[in-house]
């Protein structure tokens, strides 16, 4: 099994991976999945033997780079796929010498793997499209 996470520009296999998680399979409305973000963000995109099995995006706003849409397809779970996917946007925000924090809004039952990535809860939890989430914060 070959893992490959890269930058991408390839924003269309981004949005099929993120609409299969979180639209089919998690129920966010699909006219909200999609922001002004996209535009802006530094997309990464994992592969397994060279198909797109997994997404994130890195928002960066000042000292803060926000880690969100992060996504894996169900076939992918399990296999350290997620785990590298953050570390990979961890090693990119380092890589900038203004971003000295990265943040995420975690789904309330993602949150113990954060946590093993060296991530903090923070604040009170919240509704993002239905689901409930906590804001975490890591210093790099």
């Amino acid at each position: 099994m070959s893992i490959v996470i890269t930058r991408t520009d390839d924003l269309e296999a981004c949005m099929a991976l993120r609409f299969t998680v979180f639209v089919d399979e998690q129920g966010v409305p699909a006219e909200i999945e999609r922001d002004e973000y996209d535009a802006v963000a530094t997309h990464l995109l994992a592969t397994i033997d060279g198909k797109p099995m997994g997404t994130a995006r890195i928002v960066a706003k000042g000292d803060t780079g926000k880690i969100g849409r992060v996504c894996v397809l169900p076939a992918a779970r399990g296999t350290g796929l997620g785990a590298a996917l953050i570390r990979a946007c961890l090693d990119e925000m380092a890589d900038d010498p203004q971003i000295t924090q990265a943040m995420l809004g975690a789904q309330t039952s993602a949150i113990g793997f954060y946590e093993k990535l060296g991530f903090v809860p923070e604040g009170d939890e919240f509704d993002d499209a239905g689901i409930p989430h906590l804001m975490m914060r890591k210093t790099l």
